[in-house]
């Protein structure tokens, strides 16, 4: 692990925290929409930090996929993997009215959507806190 790819892990996982910070925020606001896209964007740049760590330079905005990558280096990923696929759901819809069938994204979502994509969010970036402190990660 070289020391260039730890720092831009650090970033990542800055990033990560605050947006999930962020995401509660909205979320006691009830802005649920908003809460879900940034805990979707936690969870992702989490996984990013992780593989930026392992001297990966990741692509792409797909939990899912992220994850699958993240399993390939690292088993401990694979308990996961179904919960943190839950948040690309969260990626077009929570913006966008053209993501949903009907209605626009700041009435689709509610505080149970809410508080499961923190939930989520969270299990990813202990997660990954967690194996960067085994790598000697001070975060």
């Amino acid at each position: 692990m070289r020391p260039e790819h730890v720092l831009e892990a650090k970033r990542w996982l800055k990033q990560a925290r605050r947006d999930l910070e962020d995401a509660r925020y909205c979320h006691e606001g009830g802005r649920y929409n908003i809460a879900c896209f940034l805990a979707q964007q936690a969870a992702e740049k989490a996984l990013k930090a992780y593989l930026y760590s392992e001297g990966e330079d990741p692509w792409g905005h797909s939990v899912a996929e992220l994850v699958a990558r993240c399993k390939e280096i690292n088993e401990a990923f694979s308990r996961l993997a179904s919960e943190a696929a839950t948040l690309d759901k969260y990626y077009i819809p929570t913006r966008y009215p053209n993501g949903l069938p009907g209605g626009i994204p700041a009435e689709a979502f509610d505080i149970h959507d809410g508080e499961r994509a923190l939930q989520v969010a969270e299990q990813v970036i202990e997660r990954v806190q967690q194996l960067g402190l085994a790598k000697g990660w001070t975060v």
